[in-house]
């Protein structure tokens, strides 16, 4: 199982970035799908997931409102956007797969992938 996390770079304070995760097409549909986050020296923490059919999401209390994850299984992608970004925000955004339903528990993803920069400057 491969998860191709894109579309991170470098934008100010205020802008917006959209940041996809391409799987296999298995692995999208069956999967609640999860974006985490890790900043330098900070443990790596959750910030989004969505069930297998979109029906439930979950946001960490630090993104809801700005952020939106999604996900269209017929192209096997899941995404998420970023808006009103802060410095805060400013990490490596990893997409992830777990085999159970939605949850914030980093454990309970199965795949990861490799992770994706955004660096917001203030």
């Amino acid at each position: 199982v491969q998860l191709q996390a894109s579309g991170g770079g470098m934008v100010q304070a205020g802008d917006s970035l959209r940041l996809s995760c391409a799987a296999s097409r298995r692995t999208v549909s069956n999967n609640a799908m999860g974006w985490f986050r890790q900043a330098p020296g900070k443990e790596r923490e959750f910030v989004a997931s969505i069930s297998w059919n979109g029906g439930r999401i979950v946001y960490a209390d630090s993104v809801k409102g700005r952020f939106t994850i999604s996900r269209d299984n017929a192209k096997s992608t899941v995404s998420l956007q970023l808006s009103s970004l802060k410095a805060e925000d400013t990490a490596l955004y990893y997409c992830a797969a777990s085999q159970s339903t939605v949850t914030t528990v980093r454990w309970m993803y199965n795949y990861w992938g490799q992770g994706t920069q955004v660096t917001v400057s203030s």
